[in-house]
Order: structure tokens, then C-alpha cells, then sequence
């Protein structure tokens, strides 16, 4: 159990949440910048597309695996210090991206950037939550928050396309190093300590589990398409990630301080945050990942102007992010979920119907209604995730919904090379016409979320998450959590 220590007000909450979103935009823009350096780095490293799928999930990856540690090491050590190292971790493997002289290389150090980038997010999350202690005030932090997310996932293609007009795709690594740099100075300066009263241990077992079943799952994935589905290799990764499942949930039912509580997902909230944030986010790994080869390698696009092609993903993500925060502030999460869900079935039904020569117009549309469904996701899904919960739990249900994030992305990406064929069969004449799969399977699981999110904010996930409370009950954690609860109904009412 983990009971925070209160913090006193705090002069410059403003400038904490601008530090945080820092952090933010560096994590998810280097999730997503290298998309459109992709066909330079397929070139210049002689990278076939299994490789690139690699430079994008070994990221991904270790962030999903890594990041419920990270939480864990933040009660121990204190966040604002988790916070630092994770920067300058950060900052090194970006460095050394930069210098890579090979795919190989180049794949492990994403990996190292990862490590610092999984110290990052949830860290800083719970630095917001306990900064903003009033409840309308959190909403709208983390509607910005939000918005940061959707922005900074839409704007790598653009600042990368920018950057490759210019220069060599490894500057796009290299100008993170001095935002690092101003992060670190303004966060030992402005970024409050906090630490938890009792110390949660770690979890190794929990934390090698988890990050087995999902480095196995994507790996299979990833491979499976070019090895063949029957090849040792692939049905031992499907093998192992169903074991560690297995292990998981039997193990960490009983342990105490577990790093993946499954009781948790008795909370439909919670569940379907959980959903939520791997469908959103694998619809976004996809769509970053075909769009980009779409625009250069089918349209022949410079990395420019296939990058300014995802602008309106990024004005309409920065628009909605907190619209949906305030939405949810007032009326709860469920107009933001469908408004979301809505947003995305129009969008994948659109691109269902793309062609070699379809109108620019109509693409810059869909990327606009796309972004809008990835701006009102956000704000949902994290609130979603930690309302309700006893505040001793509210840092590992935002950590599981960070790492939920991330696993989306990999599998998206994973899935993008899987269900198109590209994988196995390179990119080719048909490339347009096999992307159609992704965006029906895509439209299936945003229906699928759509019904979900209704259940989960109606009477059944309301009584489910009473349910929690009652079962995770430890002293003055959940007592504070449920005056929190009703403080925030009373000012949707007003």
C-alpha cells in the first residue's frame, strides 16, 4: 500500500504542469517523429520493413514494459528524482540515436531512450495530480495534459518531415538533448518533491511477467508475418506470452504491494480505460505508420509535405484536448468517449475507400476526424482510469493506463505490418488497396469501444467501481478519495 504524503499549496501549479508537458511532448513526439524518417532510415541502413517495425516498437516496448517499475521506483525514491533521472536517460539515448551506424544499433538505442522515457510520463502525471488537488482544476490540467499527448503524436511526422528537409534524418534525435537540458534546470527548480509515506516494494516477479507478455505478444506479431505463423520461433513467443499471463495473474492476486493489481479490472471504468487507451493508441501507431508510407511511397511526397499532410490531425487533437477536458469536468467521461468513438468509425469507414489518387482534400479531412476522436479520447481515458480509485491506488491505475497507451502503439504497428501483409511481402504496387484490412479491423474495434464506454459509464460501471473501493479499502485513502469523487459531482452539478 502507498499513502502519499499531502503537499502544501503549491506557488507556480501553472508551471509545474508546463514542466510536466515538457516531459510529455518529448516522450510522445520521439514516439512518433521517426515515422516519417522512416523511408531515409530504410535507405540509408538498408532496413527491410520488419526492421522499421522494430525501430518503432523497440521503443514503444520498453516503455509499456518499464513504466509500472518506474511508478514503483517513484513512491521509493521520490518522483521529482525518478523524474530527473528518466530525463537525462532520455537525453543520452538520444545522443547515441544519433550516432547509430547501424539498424542494430540504432534499435537498441531507442531502446535506451525508452528506459529514461518510461521514468517520464506516469512520474509526471501523479506530480499533476497531487499539485492540482481540486477536482474541476485537475480536470483541466489533465485536458491539457491531453492535449499535449494528441499534439506532440501528431506533430513528430511534421517537425521530422521539417528536420529531413534539411538535414540528416539523425538530427531529429539530437534536438531533444536541449530540451533535456532546459527540463532538468527548470524541474530542480519549480518541481516539488513527493514521496510516499510507506514505501511500496518492489514487485521483480510482477514486473518480469508483465514485461514478458508484452514484449512476446508484439514480437510475435512482428514476426510472425515473415517467419510464417507455424515457425518454432513465433508459436514459442505466443507460448511464452500466454504462460506469463498465467504466472501474472496468479501471482500478483497474492501479493500485497503487486506492480499489476488485477483486481483493478473488477472496476468497468477502469477496464475499459484500459480498452480504450490500447485501441486509441493502436489506431494511432497504424495510422502514423501505413499514412506515412502511404504519402511518400505511394503520393511520392517529400517528408515536408507528407508531414504537413497530418496538420489537421494536429490542429484538431489540440482543439479537443481540452474541450475534452472541460466535458469531462462538468458531465463526466462519457460524451468524451463517444464523441471519440463516433469520431473514429466515420474516419476508418472513410479510409476503407483510400486509393492511389484519392483527393487530397478528402485525406486532409479524414486525418482531421481522426484527430478530433484521438483529441476527446484522452482526458476520458485518464480520468476514467484514476476516478474512483483509493489514492493509495491512483498512482498504479495511472501507470497501467500510461502503459496502455504504449502497448496500443506497439500493437498497432505490429498489427499495421500483420493484417496489410506488408510484413512478408514488403511494400509494394498493392500497398494502397492492403492497407483497407487495418481500417475495417480498426472500425470493429471502435464500435466494440463504443458499446463498452456506454456500459462503463452507466449504473453497472458506477456500481462496479463502488464494488472497488469497498474491496481495496485501506484507512483515510479511500475516505479521501470518495470526498474527491463527490467534491467533482457537486461542480459538474454547478
Amino acid at each position: 500500500m502507498t499513502v502519499i504524503a499531502p503537499l502544501p499549496r503549491q506557488k507556480h501549479p501553472v508551471l509545474v504542469l508546463v514542466i510536466c508537458c515538457m516531459s510529455l511532448l518529448l516522450v510522445s513526439l520521439d514516439a512518433t517523429i521517426v515515422n516519417v524518417a522512416l523511408p531515409s532510415i530504410r535507405r540509408d541502413l538498408h532496413a527491410d520493413v520488419s526492421n522499421l517495425q522494430w525501430t518503432l516498437d523497440a521503443y514503444t516496448l520498453v516503455l509499456a514494459a518499464l513504466l509500472l517499475l518506474s511508478g514503483t521506483t517513484a513512491d521509493r525514491i521520490g518522483r521529482r528524482r525518478t523524474f530527473q533521472i528518466g530525463l537525462a536517460v532520455f537525453g543520452l539515448g538520444s545522443l547515441l540515436c544519433g550516432f547509430a551506424p547501424g539498424i542494430g544499433w540504432l534499435i537498441a538505442f531507442r531502446a535506451l531512450q525508452a528506459v529514461g522515457g518510461s521514468m517520464l510520463n506516469p512520474v509526471a502525471m501523479s506530480i499533476i495530480t497531487a499539485v492540482f488537488d481540486d477536482p474541476a482544476r485537475r480536470a483541466r490540467a489533465i485536458g491539457v495534459w491531453s492535449a499535449v499527448v494528441g499534439v506532440s503524436l501528431a506533430l513528430g511526422p511534421i517537425l521530422g518531415g521539417a528536420l529531413l528537409q534539411v538535414a540528416d534524418w539523425r538530427v531529429i534525435f539530437w534536438v531533444n538533448v536541449p530540451v533535456v537540458i532546459a527540463a532538468l534546470v527548470l524541474t530542480a527548480v519549480f518541481v516539488p518533491e513527493i514521496r510516499a509515506r510507506r514505501r511500496r516494494r518492489f514487485d521483480p516477479i510482477g514486473q518480469l511477467t508483465v514485461g514478458t507478455l508484452v514484449a512476446c505478444t508484439v514480437a510475435g506479431l512482428i514476426e510472425g508475418p515473415r517467419r510464417g505463423w507455424g515457425d518454432p520461433l513465433t508459436l514459442a513467443l505466443f507460448g511464452v506470452a500466454v504462460a506469463a499471463l498465467v504466472v501474472l495473474i496468479a501471482y500478483e492476486l497474492r501479493r500485497e504491494d503487486a506492480v499489476l493489481d488485477p483486481r483493478l479490472f473488477r472496476s468497468l471504468p477502469f477496464s475499459n480505460a484500459v480498452v480504450t487507451a490500447i485501441a486509441a493508441f493502436a489506431g494511432n501507431g497504424a495510422f502514423l505508420f501505413l499514412m506515412t508510407l502511404y504519402l511518400q511511397d505511394v503520393r511520392g511526397f517529400t517528408p515536408l509535405v507528407a508531414g504537413l499532410h497530418l496538420l489537421p490531425m494536429a490542429i484538431t487533437q489540440l482543439v479537443c484536448g481540452p474541450l475534452s477536458g472541460r466535458l469531462v469536468a462538468r458531465f463526466g467521461t462519457r460524451p468524451s468517449l463517444v464523441l471519440a468513438c463516433a469520431f473514429w468509425i466515420v474516419s476508418f469507414l472513410g479510409l476503407t475507400l483510400l486509393a492511389d489518387d484519392t483527393p487530397q482534400l478528402l485525406l486532409l479531412t479524414l486525418f482531421g476526424l481522426f484527430g478530433v476522436g484521438q483529441g476527446f479520447v484522452n482526458a476520458a481515458v485518464t480520468t476514467a482510469a484514476v476516478s474512483g480509485m483509493p489514492l493509495s491506488r491512483a498512482g498504479s491505475a495511472a501507470a497501467i493506463a500510461s502503459t496502455s497507451r504504449q502497448v496500443g502503439v506497439s500493437l498497432g504497428v505490429a498489427l499495421a505490418g500483420t493484417v496489410t501483409g506488408i510484413a512478408a511481402g514488403g511494400i509494394g504496387a498493392g500497398f494502397t488497396s492492403a492497407t483497407h484490412a487495418m481500417w475495417w479491423t480498426m472500425l470493429g474495434v471502435s464500435v466494440a469501444v463504443l458499446v463498452t464506454s456506454v456500459l462503463a459509464t452507466g449504473p453497472i460501471g458506477r456500481r462496479s467501481r463502488e464494488a472497488i473501493q469497498d474491496l481495496l479499502r485501506d484507512t483515510g485513502s479511500v475516505q479521501t478519495a470518495e470526498a474527491r469523487h463527490s467534491e467533482a459531482e457537486a461542480v459538474s452539478r454547478g
